[in-house]
Formats: structure tokens, C-alpha cells, sequence
């Protein structure tokens, strides 16, 4: 690390005196950081359009190194040299993917939608080389021949795989036809996602009259005025409609106009018939991503996209939320019925409304069971849950976690951390980057990495793993407090992050795990972060440093299933809408993206008090890319998570390591080097069934 400073102080000499080393670009140049982080301080908006067209450029070559090669194809010339393609083209756009999610800007914007056609016309280029691909198919034809390990034998079936899925086998004019495709797909996409950034950042409620902040907790009004103050408006509160802000008005602010004005602005994201209105793009994106499919040779796009995922076909991934949905949809009409209940009592004189969902429900949790977020939140700091996090991490498997200083980071408010394992050895570095940043940071929680762990002539590459948040950040001598859900999002994120910081694949391109399983292993992690005896570990009170008190874990206990059927239903109404869009075998011209949404959940019986968690103009899940055809992934693998859970509970002991060891080596270790049923079955013995996720939300 000293190193790496005195390199820094260097080249801060060398550039006052040498022009050259301006002409360097960061992104090319070998990163002489510590743990390889790539040096993100040095990198510039200027820097980011040269090094892809190099990268690019790089990996094209390499291509045509294999398919020029005169020697027959093999293994080792074709499929080990096609992996090894595109590492330097893999680090740049990492650290640009993350700069576009937690540091965009108008410059940065604009050198997305320059790339995006470029990186499509690259990656069509790639994936539709029939020379490239004849090479592969016949190596893949003889691979009963060739005495291939597991792991090789399942890169060479998913290479080839993905070949055929992205059209190798189509014949030249249907090529074109879906290179053409592919592109406007890209900057559709790319399109949708920034059009949300804006909508989100543009609009904010300003109050300047404090009687309309009754209600809402004093860190709350704290960080409304620190926006404010920000803002240029000293003396007002700001509210916006990234989720810390808008959600604990929604919960706590007794002023119902204001809870419904900026409750519509959140539902009306991308639906303002403005330039960043997002009803167009859905209904391109729609028929574009039907027509590709059908090209390649689906009925629809859920086909295309499931064939290749756990539940295989649209009919078993409907099966599931049918399963969920009645007794959810029920749950939630009971939860209604205590809300007005409280509305007759308090004699407010009003009919239930989404605004007050909310701002009810607040008031009948502490109806049932005395228990309140204000009660809780000073036992959730932020740093204190993620030691929580670290101490379940540690008495699972084992590993320890010790903060990094003078490391790259890819946020001045990001915090890196090195992992280390049993013996001591190092399994990579975890940055984290968690406060809120609205009209810069993109909304949500997600984990992503810099560098993903693979074997490299024989050693492995350890990963660089970032978890992304949006939370409440301080305020004054106000530590970040946290809401329970953001908790559970911390605890859900880090899952994602211990399966790549254990990940053992051999190969860079190997495959991973297909997206409806992909979230297994953050969904368990979820289930240690209210247990009783993790939470008497970190649940500490900020002020005091006392432990939450039984009192408290009791209400959190039996309050735990309360308010599951609005947060199912909205998920689920989510998932239906990303499903239904996607089995489309014909998409009119006149498609209305408002009428087709209320039809969709009108016809399933919604309550209008409950919206889709996402709805159409802002669910970037499946319009910006990613969980196309695949929301429905996060309740598929909470059959598998809630199963899994209970080998944990079956012993006895929550942190049983014999079990904790079979769930890294079987599921966490093996990421994508078998079917992920196999991976699943090989730790817990037997497929599993809805029944346990019903129980864990109070559905049956």
C-alpha cells in the first residue's frame, strides 16, 4: 500500500513537469494498486470512450488469432483461448458500469449512449462469427471424445449453447436482421434506465411550513433540511422520491395531501408525457424483444429467456404465483380491514387509499404489537449491522473481514474491506457504498464486482466484490439509522457477496448461475438478521451501547409475518406484469401501456390500495435489462431458500458447521459448474417445496 502512494505522489511530480503522462490513459496501463483495485481516482470521463475502442480492438484481435488458427480445433485452441478473450474489454467496463451506477452525470450519460451502439455492433460481431463458431461446434461435437473434466465439459455445453441462443446457427440475412435487433435493444434499454435517473432526480417536495413535518421523526426533518440546505434553501425541508426519503414520509407525515402528492410523482416516474417519458420505449422494447426471440425460433420472449432458466417454461413460472397469490391477496385484504378499523376508531372519516397504506399499517403494527420503526431504529446503525453481517459470516464459515485504508475506491463514501478465510488466506476484497445519492446513484441495492475469482495458470484470481445501497445517510451527530427493511437488504446484499467472494471457478467466462437461482444465496443470508441470537450480538443501541432489550426481539418475533400480504401482493403484481408483457406472441402498435397494466392487475384482483412494487414506467428490472422475463426469480428462489434455511434448523443449531460447510462447497464454491437442481439437491438431499416459504410469510 505504501507502494501504491508513493506511485500517487509520483505521478502527481511527473505530471506537473511531463505532459506525457497525461497522455497516459489509467484504464490501459497496468494497475500497480493494492489487491489489483482498479485506481479510480485517476480515471477520467475522457479516458473512459479510448480505452473501450482499445479494448475492443484487443479482443477482436484475439478472436481472429482463433479463428485464423490452422491447427484443427480443440479444447485447449478454441474453447480455453475463447475464455481467456476479452480481460482487458471485462476491467474497463466494469469500472464504467460502476461509475454509471453510483457516480453518473450528464457527461457520463452521454458516453453510455455513444458506447452503447458501439459495444452491441462489438458483441454481434463476436457471438455471430460462423467461423468462431464452427470452430467451437466442432469441438463441442467430438466432446464425448476428448476425456474433459466436469468443469471443462460444462464450459464447452454452455459456450456452445450460448452461441446457438444468440443466433450462430441463424443463416446471413437473419443474422443481420438480429444484429439490428440487438443494437436498438442495447440503446432502448440504456434509454429506459436514464430516463429513470432523471425522472427520479427531477422532482421534490418542498415544504417550507413546519406544522406539515408532524408526524415524521426528528432524524427524518434532519435530513430533509440538510437537502434543503444543500439545495440552496435554507430554513425548508426537502423530500424526494429515492426510497429513504420517500418511504418513512409515506409511514410517518400526518399530512395526507402531501403523502399523496408525492406518492402520485413516485408512481408517475417515466409516465409524464415528458422527453423522459418511458411508454414508448416500453411498448418498443416489448415487440423488439418478441420479435428476436421469435427469430430465434420462440413463440415468445419468456420462452426464449426461461428455456434456459430453472423453471424452463412460462406455464411453471405462473404455477408458482398462482400458488402465492391467493393466500397473499387474502392476507392483504385482512390487513385493509385493520387499517380501517383504525380509521373508524380515530374517526379520520376517510376511505382508504394507497397513500395511507403506509401511514396505517405504521399505526396498526403498533395496534397489534406495540412495536414501531422509531423503536427500533437506534439499535440498527449502520455499522453495527454490518459487524452483525460479519459475525453471522464468520461463525458460518469461518472467514474475517479487516478494513482497508489508502485503497482505490470507487466512492469517496465507499468503505473497502479484505476477506480473509479460515487459514488466514486472502478470498478478496468487499467494497461498500451504501447512503443514498439521488440523480447520481441509481436507485435500489444491488452487488456487483470489479473482478470476478477464477484460476489463472493455475492460481486463483482472487475477486473484487462492490455492494451498492440506498440508504439514509447521517445527519449531524445522527449516526445512518436503519429502517428494518434496509437491514434486511444489507444482510440480502452481502449474500450475493460471500457467493463471489467463495466462488472456485476454474474459468473466467465459466457459466454462473442461471438468474432464478442466482438470488439463493442472498435470500438465505435474510434469514439470520432478526433471529433472536444474532440479534443480540449486533443490535446495539447507539447512544448506550446496550443490547436490544428481549422485550423488543419478542414484538420483532411476533410481529415478524404482519404486512406480508401487501409486500407479497406487490411483489407478485410486479411479476405478473414482467411475465405478461413477455409471453406476448403479438404486440399491436397501438399498444397502451396504462391499459395494459391495469388489465393485467384488475383481472387478478389487485386491491387498488396496493400498486405493483414496480410499475411499468419505472420497473427497471425487466425494461432496463437483467430480470427481463425474471422477476418472479426472487420468490422462485424462496422456495429454494426457505427450504435450505430449515437444514440449518433440522439440526438444531442455526450456525451448524457441517451444514454451513456443505452450503459453501455444494452451492456458494460451485456457481454454475453444474445444473443449479444438482447444485441444490447435492446439499440438501431432496427438491424442495413451497410449503416452508408459505410458513415463513404467514400464508398457510
Amino acid at each position: 500500500m505504501k507502494k501504491y502512494l508513493l506511485s500517487l505522489l509520483s505521478a502527481g511530480v511527473v505530471a506537473a513537469s511531463c505532459s506525457q503522462v497525461e497522455e497516459k490513459n489509467p484504464l490501459l496501463e497496468e494497475w500497480n494498486t493494492p489487491f489489483g483495485i482498479p485506481p479510480f481516482e485517476q480515471v477520467k470521463s475522457e479516458h473512459y470512450l479510448p480505452a473501450f475502442k482499445e479494448a475492443m480492438a484487443q479482443e477482436s484481435a484475439e478472436i481472429e488469432a482463433i479463428v485464423n488458427n490452422p491447427q484443427e480445433p480443440t479444447f485447449e485452441n478454441t474453447i480455453l483461448a475463447y475464455n481467456n478473450t476479452g480481460e482487458l474489454l471485462s476491467r474497463v467496463s466494469a469500472v464504467f458500469g460502476s461509475v454509471s451506477g453510483v457516480r453518473s452525470n450528464d457527461t457520463i450519460r452521454a458516453i453510455a449512449k455513444e458506447l452503447s451502439p458501439l459495444r452491441s455492433a462489438h458483441s454481434n460481431e463476436i457471438r455471430l462469427n460462423d467461423k468462431l463458431f464452427q470452430r467451437i461446434k466442432a469441438v463441442y461435437d467430438k466432446r464425448d471424445e476428448l476425456n474433459l473434466t466436469q468443469s471443462q465439459m460444462r464450459l464447452l455445453v454452455e459456450m456452445y449453447k450460448d452461441f446457438e441462443r444468440g443466433g450462430a446457427n441463424l443463416p446471413a440475412d437473419k443474422k443481420e436482421e438480429l444484429k439490428k435487433l440487438n443494437t436498438e435493444l442495447s440503446a432502448l434499454q440504456l434509454e429506459f434506465g436514464q430516463n429513470l435517473l432523471t425522472e427520479t432526480a427531477a422532482y421534490t417536495l418542498t415544504i417550507e411550513n413546519e406544522e406539515d413535518l408532524k408526524g415524521l421523526t426528528e432524524g427524518q426533518i434532519a435530513e430533509a433540511a440538510a437537502r434543503a440546505e444543500k439545495a440552496g434553501k435554507p430554513g425548508k425541508w426537502i423530500f424526494g422520491l429515492d426510497n429513504p426519503s420517500i418511504m418513512p414520509f409515506l409511514e410517518n407525515a400526518e399530512n395526507r395531501e402531501l403523502r399523496r402528492q408525492i406518492l402520485d410523482a413516485y408512481l408517475n416516474r417515466g409516465n409524464n408525457n415528458n422527453e423522459a417519458d418511458n411508454k414508448e420505449v416500453i411498448r418498443k422494447l416489448v415487440d423488439l424483444r418478441m420479435k428476436r426471440a421469435q427469430l430465434l425460433g420462440y413463440e415468445s420472449c419468456a420462452a426464449y429467456i426461461l428455456d434456459d432458466r430453472m423453471a424452463k417454461t412460462p406455464e411453471a413460472v405462473y404455477e408458482l404465483l398462482d400458488q402465492v397469490w391467493a393466500p397473499a391477496l387474502k392476507a392483504a385484504k385482512n390487513e385493509a380491514k385493520d387499517m380501517r378499523d383504525i380509521i373508524a376508531k380515530n374517526g379520520d372519516n376517510i376511505n382508504l387509499e394507497a397513500c395511507d397504506w403506509r401511514f396505517y399499517f405504521r399505526k396498526a403494527m403498533d395496534s397489534k404489537f406495540g412495536l414501531s420503526e422509531a423503536q427500533l431504529a437506534p439499535y440498527f446503525k449502520m455499522e453495527n449491522v454490518r459487524e452483525g453481517i460479519f459475525y453471522v459470516a464468520n461463525r458460518l464459515y469461518g472467514v474475517t473481514f479487516k478494513q482497508l485504508e489508502n485503497v482505490p475506491l470507487p466512492h469517496p463514501e465507499a468503505a473497502a474491506f479484505e476477506c480473509l478465510d479460515t487459514n488466514g488466506t486472502h478470498l478478496g476484497v468487499v467494497f461498500f457504498d451504501m447512503f443514498a445519492r439521488p440523480g447520481e446513484k441509481r436507485g435500489g441495492a444491488w452487488c456487483g464486482g470489479f473482478r470476478s475469482a477464477y484460476y489463472k495458470d493455475g492460481q486463483r484470481v482472487a475477486p473484487l466484490v462492490t455492494i451498492v445501497g440506498n440508504f439514509t445517510r447521517p445527519v449531524g451527530d445522527m449516526p445512518a439509522l436503519l429502517t428494518t427493511d434496509e437491514v434486511e437488504t444489507y444482510f440480502h446484499e452481502f449474500g450475493h457477496g460471500l457467493a463471489s467472494l467463495f466462488k472456485q471457478s476454474q474459468f473466467r467466462k465459466g457459466p454462473g448461475y442461471p438468474t432464478d437461482f442466482v438470488e439463493l444465496p442472498s435470500q438465505i443470508m435474510e434469514h439470520w438478521a432478526f433471529h433472536p441470537e444474532v440479534l443480540k450480538v449486533y443490535a446495539k443501541h447507539y447512544q448506550t451501547g446496550e443490547a436490544i432489550p428481549q422485550e423488543l426481539i419478542d414484538k420483532l418475533e411476533k410481529a415478524g409475518k404482519y404486512g406480508q400480504g401487501f409486500a407479497t401482493t406487490e411483489y407478485l403484481a410486479a411479476s405478473y406484469l414482467d411475465m405478461d408483457y413477455h409471453v406476448l406472441t403479438s404486440v399491436p402498435e397501438d399498444l397502451n401501456i396504462e391499459e395494459f397494466e391495469a388489465k393485467v392487475l384488475g383481472d387478478r384482483g389487485l386491491i387498488p390500495q396496493i400498486p405493483p412494487r414496480y410499475r411499468s414506467t419505472y420497473f427497471n428490472h425487466t425494461f432496463g435489462g437483467g430480470y427481463t422475463a425474471g422477476y418472479y426469480s426472487y420468490i422462485w428462489a424462496e422456495v429454494l431458500d426457505s427450504d435450505a434455511f430449515e437444514a440449518f434448523v433440522e439440526t438444531g443449531d442455526i450456525f451448524d458447521p457441517a451444514t454451513a460447510a456443505r452450503f459453501r462447497n455444494e452451492v456458494l464454491a460451485k456457481a454454475g459448474e453444474d445444473e443449479a437442481m444438482n447444485l441444490y439437491l447435492n446439499f440438501r438431499g431432496k427438491k424442495p417445496n413451497v410449503d416452508p416459504l408459505l410458513r415463513n410469510r404467514g400464508l398457510k
